[in-house]
């Protein structure tokens, strides 16, 4: 299988979008996501990008994604958020995933970060193994919290 690696170009949002979609049908939460292609346009590629995106091409269609931002850690400084590693259905075993891998924590490496952290559902037993491979620590014993938009308000309108 032949693909190339690359950074995402604004006009390769529309396709990120529908990976991002599809990755949220698997994960059955198809209804979830509310980011836009113009957000995806605009947030990554103002002049302080709030993400940067790599691409896997195969046969110059876009197959596989990895979105990434900065994150600080109070104990270990600078670190690389993985959002999202995400490669088509038809795509996967083809190493799309680990070459997508392999750019994200060469990146990571070469910004000096201490960490390059992400989540995984803990029912996708292929993924962890994945990870696991490639010499990641899963931390089953960590659970992940999130104050939606709605609990945002909820939240403000109690103090």
């Amino acid at each position: 299988m032949k693909f190339t690696i690359r950074s995402a170009k604004k006009e390769d949002m529309p396709r990120v979008l529908e990976l991002i979609k599809a990755l949220a049908s698997f994960e059955k939460e198809a209804n979830a996501v509310e980011v836009s292609i113009s957000d995806l346009e605009d947030d990554g590629f103002k002049t302080a990008p709030d993400f940067k995106c790599f691409i896997a091409e195969v046969n110059n269609k876009i197959e596989g994604i990895a979105l990434i931002y900065y994150r600080y850690s109070t104990w270990k400084g600078k670190v690389l958020h993985l959002e999202d590693l995400i490669v088509s259905e038809k795509m996967r075993g083809t190493g799309i995933g680990t070459a997508l891998l392999d750019e994200v924590v060469k990146y990571g490496n070469d910004l000096g970060v201490k960490r390059i952290s992400w989540e995984v559902l803990d029912w996708n037993e292929p993924a962890i193994k994945f990870y696991e491979k490639k010499g990641a620590d899963v931390k089953r014993d960590w659970d992940v919290v999130h104050l939606n938009e709605q609990g945002i308000k909820d939240y403000l309108s109690k103090i």
